[in-house]
């Protein structure tokens, strides 16, 4: 099995963030550090990342999120605040679980948890074209030019973003909802791209990620997916 997919298949993270742990000289086999991204792991090989031992893991799990305002996509926060793992309900918190897709701390809505490194791959992966859908309230009003602007792709981080869909929902108190879909995944991509048409948001909702919704779920609510959404999942790879 090559390397990569025996990482992923680990629950320790996708293929593509494997390969960057091998080039980042962090994954050994039986012993030696490993620097081929072609290797293939044969029975018997002790392969250990940051200096621990990972194994495939016999099955999976997939959780669908409302992650709250007010924490952090990660396992353990250096600023030690309050991380999504910290509301996963009690049966959960044994698995090794990464999210996939992250929200930033400000920002709540859907989030996809598993330990399905494979699934994560087909989510995040450019190529993919998988549409995030966000709900947004900006400070103001946005014209027409400014939702052509946004749709046609801004400058963020010194890269323009690629083309997304936008559509003015409603004006009311000096406030624009709106909804911007995105398959790009960079970091605060979706306030970084109102800030480059100098437009604040102040409120930030995920509602789906490709055809998996949020639906009615309760902000701190965790659901598992159904096998449905599971079989749309490990398809987008094909």
């Amino acid at each position: 099995m090559r390397i990569n997919k025996y990482i992923a298949l680990s629950g320790l993270c996708s293929r593509r963030q494997a390969e960057n742990l091998i080039l980042e000289k962090k994954v050994k086999v039986n012993g030696k550090v490993l620097c081929d991204l072609a290797f293939d792991v044969a029975e018997g090989d002790i392969v250990i990342v940051n200096g621990k031992p990972i194994t495939p893991v016999n099955s999976f799990t997939y959780l669908a999120m409302h992650k709250p305002k007010g924490y952090v996509c990660t396992n353990k926060d250096e600023h030690d605040r309050k991380t999504v793992f910290d509301i996963l309900p009690a049966p959960y918190k044994k698995l090794k679980l990464f999210c996939v897709g992250r929200l930033d701390y400000n920002t709540e809505g859907l989030l996809i948890l598993t330990n399905d490194g494979n699934v994560c791959e087909n989510i995040t992966h450019p190529s993919r074209q998988v549409y995030k859908r966000y709900i947004a309230r900006v400070e103001g009003e946005l014209t027409k030019q400014d939702i052509d602007t946004l749709k046609n792709g801004v400058m963020v981080d010194g890269k323009l973003t690629a083309k997304s869909i936008v559509n003015k929902l409603e004006f009311k108190d000096n406030k624009t909802r709106v909804e911007v879909c995105i398959y790009e995944g960079r970091n605060r991509q979706i306030r970084k791209m109102f800030e480059a048409i100098n437009k604040n948001v102040d409120f930030l909702v995920r509602k789906s990620i490709g055809e998996i919704n949020l639906g009615g779920l309760k902000r701190g609510d965790v659901r598992p997916l159904s096998s449905a959404e599971i079989y749309y999942l490990k398809g987008l790879g094909k």
